[in-house]
Parts: C-alpha cells; sequence; structure tokens
C-alpha cells in the first residue's frame, strides 16, 4: 500500500506521524512511504534520514495526498487538508469529532474512510493509542501548570514543591485515568499536595495502592470537588468519555471560587473541555483569564514534547497501520473488532453514534462495514 506522511500543520504542531524508525518498519513490510519535505524537522530528523529508512520525498502536501492510499497523521486535518482527500482514501489520526462539527461535516462531503486513534480498543476495552498522549499530556499539564504559577507567567508566584518552611502548592487533578494519573506522579514528585477526584472505586482503590500515601484520592462527591477545587493552586482536568464529548464537571461559579492567578489546565479540551469557562487556545497564545484565574486549555499540548511524543505515538500505531496497509480496512475491521471501534466516518455515515447524535447527523452501524 502507498502510505502518506504529510507535514503537520496545526499551530506548532511539531510532531509527525512516523519517525524514520517507523518509516523503516512499514518499508520492511513491503510499503511505499511518502513524506512531506521538512516533515521531521520538528522532532529533529531531516528529509535525507527519511530517505535513508526508505521513503520517499514529496515536494507538498499535495503530493502526498494525491499519491498516497492511505493518509497517517497526528492530529485533525485542517481545513485546507480536507480539500486534499480522494473519494474512498483513508484517514488514520486522531480526530476529537465530538468537539469539531465543522470538521465533521467536511470529512463526511469527501466520502472517505475516517480512523480515529482515540476510540480504537484493544481486548481488554482500554484505549491503546489514546494512552501514550494521554501519559505525554498528563505530565505536561503539571509542567505547564508549575510554570504557569510562576508570577511572570500570570500565576500567583507559588512554587509547586514549596520550600523549607513554606507550605506546598495545593493540586487538584479531576480524573484518575492516564491522563490524571501522570499529572498527579509529577506533580507529587516535585512536591505538591496533590488530590485525584475521580467516580471509579475500583481506579481510587488502585491508585491508593500506586501511590501508598503519597497522593489521596477520593468519590467525586459534590462537596469535595467544591472544597479541592476552591483550595486549588493548580486544577488539572483529566475527564475523558471515549468518543464523546467531555462532561462540564467544574461550573464557572466555582472558578470564579478559586484564589486570584490560581492556574486551570484542561487536558480534555480536545473533547471540548470538563471546565465550564475552557475553551481552546494555542501553543502561540495558550492563556487567558477567567475571573482571575489563568486558563490553560492547548488542543495539542503533547506537540511541546514533539520527539518524545512521536516516538510514544508510533510504537503504538504501527501495529496498526501494518494491519491496515497489509490487509485492507475490511479485513482489518473483521480480523480485530476493537480496531473497529476507531472507524469514525464511513463514506457519508457518521459510525460513532454519539457523535451523530450531538450533530444530527445519520449513523451508520460500524458493524455493517465488516
Amino acid at each position: 500500500m502507498i502510505i502518506g506522511i504529510p507535514k503537520e500543520i496545526k499551530d506548532n504542531e511539531k510532531r509527525i506521524a512516523l519517525s524514520p524508525s517507523g518509516v523503516r518498519e512499514l518499508v520492511t513490510a513491503g510499503h511505499k512511504l511518502i513524506v512531506e519535505k521538512d516533515g521531521g524537522e520538528g522532532i529533529g530528523y531531516s528529509d535525507q534520514r527519511y530517505v535513508e529508512a526508505g521513503a520517499e520525498i514529496a515536494a507538498d502536501a499535495q503530493e502526498v495526498f494525491a499519491k498516497a492510499e492511505l493518509i497517517v497523521k497526528v492530529k485533525e486535518p485542517q481545513a485546507q487538508e480536507v480539500e486534499l482527500f480522494r473519494e474512498g482514501q483513508i484517514l488514520f489520526s486522531y480526530l476529537h469529532l465530538a468537539a469539531e462539527e465543522e470538521l465533521t461535516r467536511s470529512l463526511l462531503k469527501k466520502n472517505i474512510v475516517a480512523i480515529s486513534y482515540e476510540t480504537v480498543m484493544d481486548q481488554n476495552k482500554s484505549l491503546p493509542l489514546l494512552k501514550p498522549m494521554s501519559e505525554v499530556a498528563g505530565r505536561l499539564a503539571t509542567q505547564v501548570g508549575a510554570s504557569t504559577l510562576q508570577k511572570n507567567y500570570g500565576g500567583k508566584g507559588v512554587l509547586l514543591g514549596g520550600v523549607t518552611g513554606v507550605p506546598a502548592a495545593n493540586v487538584t487533578v479531576i480524573g484518575g485515568g492516564a491522563v490524571g494519573y501522570n499529572a498527579a506522579e509529577v506533580a507529587s514528585g516535585m512536591g505538591a499536595n496533590v488530590t485525584i477526584l475521580d467516580k471509579s472505586i475500583k481506579r481510587i482503590e488502585e491508585l491508593n495502592n500506586i501511590f501508598d500515601g503519597r497522593v489521596r484520592s477520593y468519590y467525586c462527591t459534590e462537596d469535595l470537588l467544591e472544597k479541592y477545587v476552591v483550595n486549588a493552586d493548580l486544577l488539572v482536568g483529566a475527564v475523558l468519555v471515549p468518543g464523546a464529548a467531555a462532561p462540564k464537571l467544574v461550573s464557572e461559579e466555582l472558578i470564579r471560587k478559586m484564589s486570584p492567578a490560581s492556574v486551570v489546565v484542561d487536558v480534555a479540551i480536545d473533547q471540548g473541555g470538563c471546565f465550564a469557562t475552557s475553551k481552546p487556545t494555542t501553543h502561540s497564545n495558550p492563556t487567558y483569564e477567567v475571573g482571575g484565574v489563568v486558563h490553560y486549555c492547548v488542543t495539542n499540548m503533547p506537540a511541546a514534547a514533539s520527539r518524545t511524543a512521536t516516538r510514544a505515538l508510533e510504537n503504538a500505531t504501527i501495529p496498526y497501520v501494518l494491519k491496515l496497509a497489509n490487509l485492507g480496512y475490511q479485513e482489518a475491521f473483521a480480523s480485530d473488532r476493537g480496531f473497529l471501534q476507531g472507524l469514525n466516518i464511513y463514506k457519508d455515515k457518521v459510525t460513532i453514534e454519539s457523535v451523530a447524535n450531538q450533530f444530527s447527523l445519520d449513523y451508520l452501524d460500524p458493524n455493517q462495514v465488516v
């Protein structure tokens, strides 16, 4: 199969779908790789490294899309990329359609097959292609939160771990999944007072065993939510509903009760955000204030750690790219029903029921594709 890797064009998106190492894996399996010129510069790899791995270098995105049968990306296609798709082409990328009505409708008009990393499931019903970026984003959430708390970045001038004789900062993490765990781990390692709020008793037990007292994990009641949001110096939103918009768990009223120059980082912003005051931002202009509280809501946070993130992502995606390229999407889905869960758009139909309902679009049961 001919596989195209375009250069990412979202604001400050430095990742790329495959490093030269990943390209070599696919070329060795007998597939043709076309990589857009300078696509790997954001992770420190020259075009020559891709050529040495066996790729052909395309002059621009138009050439990549014109030649490839399968387009593999990191982030959702931007408007100018959507125009380049051909009918029947396969897209494999993060999509987050629940927060992207315009993109959803545009892709439907192109009659392509769109498979989204974040809804692919494995045998344990977990999300193997979302997990690596959740790990990166969770760790980054604490890093950027800690720096944004600095006075020179608009924060209250609090050091996350405190110092001798001065209390550490209070960090509240809403959601105890991969994002929340990694955010809490880094915050705890920096010496902060960390609390995780979650709705799963089983997960709370797991977190209590993992952290062994270093981090407090509680069942998220309205009383505890208010207490730990209001008292937080840094609040991290780490809530996920696979394939659907994130629930708005924290009201604007509650945000406005936080002390001035506190910081909130909404990692769920890809899915619309879990704070009522959240709105998408970019690495070029990452923060804004509501009620004196600094909000960091960058929709592609892992781009800041582009090299690490690219390698982590391709480690997870390569087996699926190989399956698509070797078998075609129908056989690949038939052989792996968890992979079928990644199908979001099939030609002119949406195959994620929650998205179809949210935007009043035609729904197609993905099982009918196989």
